[in-house]
């Protein structure tokens, strides 16, 4: 287990770093990159609450891949907001109008991205199964929950539908707010120097 532990703590620090690395580049800024990364951390934050909250046991190895898989949709979603919002600074709109734009027509692909993920994740979590062979051949489905595949994959489900849910709120709510103010202490900075 501690093996595991050391392993999925390393590749998590350097797929965050490869992910910091690219927003990097992709923005051509630190700050920007920063803000989206705070997400990763706050869908981490909404994978522990949602697990506490329902009392749920820790698989330390499905977890990790869940948080690393986790990361990379969050941090999408975040690029989706940012990106239209430099867009729109781009094209002359002032930054608090943009940042609201970007917010109201951005809403949407976020929302819809984070629910279908969620609603696909659902029955690999409460492992819904059904007999395609009893099905086609007699016709009765057999439909069960449980079963091994959710001591398995359960896990690593709940792990991407808590954060993916915390993290939602934290890109349409959180990420435009710290894209403000993130704008305001720059704009700060530049008139001290």
């Amino acid at each position: 287990m501690m093996d595991a532990m050391s392993f999925l703590g390393n590749s998590l620090i350097i797929s965050l770093f490869i992910i910091l690395l690219i927003l990097v580049t992709q923005f051509n800024s630190f700050g920007k990159a920063l803000i989206i990364m705070t997400e990763v951390a706050f869908s981490i934050i909404g994978v522990l609450l949602g697990m506490a909250i329902f009392n749920m046991d820790f698989s330390v190895i499905m977890m990790g891949v869940g948080i690393v898989a986790l990361a990379g949709i969050v941090v999408r979603n975040g690029i989706l907001m940012v990106e239209f919002t430099d867009h729109l600074r781009a094209g002359g709109t002032p930054v608090r109008e943009a940042i609201i734009e970007a917010g109201r027509i951005r809403m949407t692909p976020v929302l819809l991205t984070a629910t279908a993920t969620i609603l696909g994740l659902v029955p690999l979590a409460v492992g819904f199964n059904i007999d395609f062979e009893s099905l086609l051949t007699h016709g009765d489905p057999k439909i069960f929950f449980g079963g091994d595949s959710v001591s398995f994959w359960g896990p690593l489900s709940w792990t991407i539908v808590f954060g993916l849910s915390f993290a939602t709120f934290i890109t349409l709510v959180i990420l435009p707010v710290m894209y403000l103010k993130g704008w305001q202490m720059k704009q700060w900075w530049d008139k001290k120097m």
